[in-house]
């Protein structure tokens, strides 16, 4: 036995870890992270907020989920409140989605300083964001393709006082072929800036991005292997291809009190099913990058709110956006890139919490299931079926699946792509730039039209 002394000092105290306070956040943030009940840094707040408060460039590397906005919104917003002015910092978001939940959070955070935020995405009246625009916000939090529109087209906006620059999501920005237009969009801002640039992984779009971009950046990354969460169940459904839509009801049958996304390669099965699955009864709403704006917001609203219990959506609703609770994600259509599946049930089992993934796979998915399976080290496991429970649903499945057809032709969504929007459908024209990549089916090859890249 060792003396009282010798077990004191056999090993030392564990490390406590950082508050916010001692990470040096002046009590303004203090206040309105407490009120938001933000107690404890994420790991990559408490790696990034050091650097970034000394005033370094960032590149972080991070999953969805982990905390990175405030990690970027809150040295942004101390510096505010030592040199406040108008059109101080800018966010660039892949998705107009992503782009409003940015702008709620610096909001906020900054509550208790008075912050004014502006969005600026497409699919809204571009008056009604000039004159947004004109009051001079101290954030503009914009998707790339609108941002550019005002720039050449609203007079006396310029963004030449900027003092911080956000690139969030970089690899899907770039993915979605914005690099020209954030060329653009780096050629007018100041070079003397703070560039923060976010990314879940880095590929050599964004290594190229990064070396444009940013002045002698601190590397900060944290869960860099893609992995899925240990407090999630996957599952998987071996089926025959037709048989997908009566075992999707099965499966919303069985879960029926619980909160699920289905998620849907293309616009046209996102909006079929929410179609078939309102016919039987279930409160369904779709998310996909032809509806509307509000219509958009509208249907994660309703989700949200716990309102409707299933949202039918594209990879728009893969990446970033904050739900909190989600019980289940079934996959409909399995993703092209097992990154996408890693993000997709990444919207379930958040923030320590357990969630469910079941994935439908047919006769020819077989090889993509495998492939997730080696990228996330872990096998899926078999769900269990009641064969007389499906048989019985069959009748009425089939005659809703006859329904939601008739109905798509008559919206004249056809096909896998839907009808094609007239670009001055989007309130400004160029604007349109920013929808999301899921008009085309995701993960999909994109074909350039006119050798311009516009979609």
């Amino acid at each position: 036995m060792p003396s009282p002394e010798e077990a004191s000092t056999s090993s030392p105290p564990p490390a406590e870890p950082p508050s916010f306070k001692s990470l040096g956040l002046i009590d303004p943030l203090l206040e309105a992270l407490n009120q938001m009940n933000f107690k404890t840094p994420t790991e990559i707040q408490a790696e990034v907020l050091p650097h970034a408060l000394q005033g370094r460039d960032i590149i972080g590397v991070a999953s969805t989920g982990s905390g990175k906005t405030a990690a970027f919104a809150l040295p942004i917003l101390q510096k505010l409140w030592e040199e406040p002015k108008g059109l101080f910092a800018c966010v660039l978001a892949p998705t107009r989605e992503l782009a409003v939940q940015i702008a709620q959070q610096f909001e906020s955070l900054g509550s208790a300083m008075g912050v004014r935020c502006a969005t600026i995405i497409g699919g809204v009246d571009m008056m009604a964001q000039k004159v947004a625009l004109a009051k001079k916000p101290h954030i503009v939090v914009a998707t790339p393709g609108r941002l550019n529109d005002h720039l050449e087209e609203t007079k006396g906006f310029s963004l030449r006082s900027l003092k911080f620059l956000v690139l969030d999501e970089a690899d899907r920005l770039l993915d979605m072929d914005f690099g020209p237009i954030i060329d653009k969009i780096l050629k007018v801002i100041p070079k003397e800036r703070t560039t923060y640039l976010f990314s879940a992984t880095m590929t050599t779009k964004v290594a190229k991005l990064q070396r444009a971009s940013l002045s002698n950046p601190v590397r900060i990354e944290v869960n860099s292997k893609y992995s899925t969460v240990s407090t999630l169940l996957q599952y998987y459904l071996l089926i025959p291809l037709p048989q997908k839509d009566v075992h999707l009801i099965y499966l919303a049958n069985t879960l029926a009190q619980n909160s699920i996304i289905i998620f849907t390669r293309t616009v046209h099965d996102a909006q079929r099913l929410s179609i078939m699955l309102r016919t039987l009864g279930f409160p369904a709403v779709p998310l996909h990058g032809q509806l509307g704006q509000s219509a958009r917001l509208g249907a994660l609203t309703k989700f949200k709110s716990g309102g409707r219990k299933v949202l039918v959506a594209t990879d728009v609703a893969s990446r970033g956006l904050d739900i909190p609770s989600v019980d289940v994600v079934i996959n409909y259509d399995i993703p092209t890139h097992s990154k996408d599946y890693i993000h997709r049930v990444g919207r379930t089992a958040r923030a320590g919490r357990s969630g469910k993934s079941i994935t439908l796979v047919t006769q020819y998915d077989v090889e993509l299931v495998l492939r997730i399976e080696e990228v996330i080290g872990k096998k899926m496991e078999l769900w269990p079926v009641d064969k007389e429970e499906v048989a019985l649903l069959r009748e009425r499945v089939d005659e809703a699946g006859r329904y939601a057809t008739n109905e798509l032709k008559e919206q004249g969504i056809k096909g896998g792509h839907g009808k094609k929007r007239k670009r001055g459908g989007d309130e400004g024209g160029k604007g349109d730039m920013d929808r999301d990549d899921d008009v085309v089916e995701a993960g999909m090859p994109k074909l350039k039209k006119n050798g311009k890249g516009r979609r």
